[in-house]
């Protein structure tokens, strides 16, 4: 799948791409109380680019200029934006 296939409110997303920027990871409170580390960043390929949020050991496994695989993603929307994770069941791979 390429990156403007997606649609917010999307699961069981595979795509892949490059990570083309990173944010630092940080520290968020989840709103059932739990600390989770998160790194927001942006992935590519040649038809687009999407928000990719990075969670938990993600956030600092990943670096700018990998080249990544998402299997079982979900696709989000925040604040207008759509964003790419690989959620509860997914997960992120360098290729």
């Amino acid at each position: 799948m390429k990156i403007s296939e997606l649609k917010a409110g999307t699961g069981n997303v595979n795509v892949g791409g490059e990570i083309s920027t990173k944010e630092e990871a940080r520290d968020v409170i989840t709103k059932f109380g739990k600390k989770l580390r998160v790194a927001n960043a942006t992935l590519k390929d040649d038809s687009g680019e999407i928000q990719l949020s990075l969670w938990g050991e993600d956030a600092d496994k990943f670096s700018q200029g990998d080249s990544v695989s998402i299997e079982n993603g979900w696709v989000s929307e925040y604040k207008g934006n759509m964003q790419l994770s690989a959620g509860k069941f997914g997960k992120i791979a360098k290729v």
